[in-house]
């Protein structure tokens, strides 16, 4: 052995434990002859005390003393004598050991002993490079979680795996699956040509190949191209690309249930890699993540392509009815015009026979307006700001209920309003609660038959959040509403069954616009409705403003 060998194993130590005296001292000697820096023991005890004490790099033991060898952490060598028994699932747990057995040569301790030293050296620096690489695909894994975008999913899985493995080629492909887009991407060492995008003629075989590996949930890992040229894969590789002459490989499907929907090739092209079990776990667990990826990124991106066309649909959809309100006004605007004329008598005196028709014509015509402004509302609502000041509720209601009055009147329905004692003032868009009162109030109205009531109150209340809101109610004794239009009554366009029936007029509307206000105020709308008695609608809105 050389000095330096010799220093390098005196840096090591030897704990020996044998009750026979001679074979310690034959045993020691001989261990401290090769190197090694020895600790004696007689007994279980020192034994154990010598363990706790030392830092050993290999225990040598007699088969009887080694009951304290629990969970030694360090290479053990028992030795047996011709009538002691070996229990192989505890040698085995310890990992790295092994025994001979009495009576032994000394020169077989030293190889023994060696031999063991060096395979937990190697087996430490196998575990470090395993957890090496395990910290690498950790963050590539983590990497992979960070986006949704498959097509960078993809590009991190490559470079990922070509960084950590220490591989030449990286190329990963996806395959007509519904579950994941169209992928390709590579990585390659600098230097080195970048492979084909597309399988071409080798498609088939190579897909056949991740089907079958994935259906037995395995890897095909080739340590060297040349002891099999002639092989399947070795062929459709070459056939795919004759850039590619590798002597490594490693094909990993990626797939997810039942079936494969992508695979992953790792190769060298001058060194022989020796893929080892942790690697191809390591990949396996990370070509999982992978797949996983791919799918919630495709399924995020399916939603995010169907939300940008519904935006579209309905920007689409209020850029028309804004253009057919407009087309609209203006004809209507002519003959409410002319009408006003014709019934002033700037055309002349006009019989009363006539008068009726154009009394007909005017109510239809209003309602004709209302529509119309109800639909530029409806389209403009989502864009518009609010225009926020201090809002009196009482006064904002004594405006509503004599705007509606003629309408009240016209069909035999008295309207009351019972005020708070207490001045109530909001802060809100004036001329939008003003519509939602009107819209509210005119429905009430409309739904009570004739000689009916409809009765309005306001209050200060406590809000959902705790603070102070204004509480208005809106009672009718109408029609009522039936219980399974009530989820619905508030869905544009939307009219409850029984006012269809009844041939209430109306476009579904005046509720719809009078809860997207509410919402815009941070307030609600609150319906108890029972049919055939009549409906409550009560309005809460905070006294703060939105």
């Amino acid at each position: 052995m050389s000095q330096d060998g010799a220093e390098v194993q005196h840096s090591l130590s030897a704990v020996v434990a044998d009750s026979d005296a001679d074979r310690l001292a034959v045993t020691s000697e001989a261990l401290t002859g090769a190197g090694f820096a020895v600790f004696r023991a007689q007994e279980a005890d020192e034994l154990a005390s010598l363990l706790h004490r030392e830092d050993p790099a290999v225990v040598v033991a007699q088969g009887a003393l080694s009951k304290v060898l629990h969970n030694p952490g360090v290479p053990v060598l028992l030795l047996l004598g011709q009538d002691d028994s070996l229990d192989v699932e505890t040698l085995e747990s310890w990992r790295v050991a092994d025994y001979v057995m009495s009576p032994v040569r000394s020169e077989e301790i030293v190889h023994r002993v060696r031999t063991l030293v060096s395979r937990s050296k190697e087996r430490a620096r196998s575990r470090g490079e395993v957890e090496a690489l395990r910290e690498s695909l950790r963050g590539v894994s983590s990497a992979i979680r960070e986006t949704n975008d498959p097509q960078l999913i993809a590009d991190r899985v490559v470079r990922g795996f070509g960084e950590a493995l220490d591989v030449d080629h990286v190329w990963f492909a996806t395959f007509q699956d519904e579950r994941v887009p169209t992928i390709r991407a590579q990585w390659s060492r600098a230097g080195r040509p970048l492979l084909p995008a597309r399988l071409g003629e080798s498609e088939n075989t190579i897909t056949a190949i991740a089907q079958k590996l994935w259906a037995e949930a395995d890897v095909l890992a080739v340590t060297d191209h040349r002891d099999d040229p002639e092989s399947a894969i070795a062929k459709a590789l070459k056939a795919w690309s004759n850039e590619l002459d590798p002597v490594s490989t490693v094909l990993l499907p990626v797939g997810e249930s039942a079936s494969a929907m992508g695979i992953i090739l790792l190769s060298t092209v001058h060194e022989r890699h020796e893929w080892t079990r942790p690697e191809i776990a390591l990949l396996q667990h990370v070509a999982g993540n992978v797949a996983h990826g791919l799918i919630q990124g495709n399924l995020i991106s399916a939603q995010q392509r169907v939300l940008h066309q519904l935006r579209q649909l309905d920007k689409a959809k209020t850029d028309f009815l804004a253009t057919v309100n407009h087309e609209l006004r203006t004809p209507l605007t002519s003959i409410t015009a002319y009408l006003d004329m014709i019934q002033d008598g700037s055309g002349g005196p006009v019989p009363e026979s006539i008068n009726k028709m154009l009394d007909v014509i005017a109510r239809n015509s209003n309602r004709l307006r209302k529509l119309i402004e109800d639909m530029l509302t409806v389209s403009m609502q989502d864009g518009s700001n609010l225009d926020l000041k201090p809002v009196d509720i009482a006064k904002l209601l004594q405006v509503v209920v004599a705007t509606l009055r003629p309408l009240a009147e016209s069909r035999h329905v008295s309207v009351s309003v019972t005020e708070s004692p207490e001045d109530i003032e909001v802060t809100a868009d004036e001329a939008k609660l003003e519509q939602v009162f009107t819209n509210i109030v005119a429905n009430a109205i409309k739904f009570t038959p004739e000689g009916g009531r409809v009765g309005i109150s306001s209050a200060v209340s406590s809000s959902k959040d705790g603070g102070r809101a204004a509480l208005v109610k809106i009672a009718d004794n109408g029609l009522g509403i039936p219980e399974h239009d009530l989820p619905h009554i508030l869905t544009r366009f939307y009219r409850a069954s029984n006012a269809t029936s009844a041939a209430v007029p109306g476009s579904g509307l005046g509720l719809a616009i009078a809860h997207d206000i509410i919402s815009r105020h941070m307030g609600r709308m609150v319906f108890d409705s029972t049919l055939g008695s009549g409906t409550t609608v009560s309005v809460e809105l905070p006294v703060g403003g939105p």
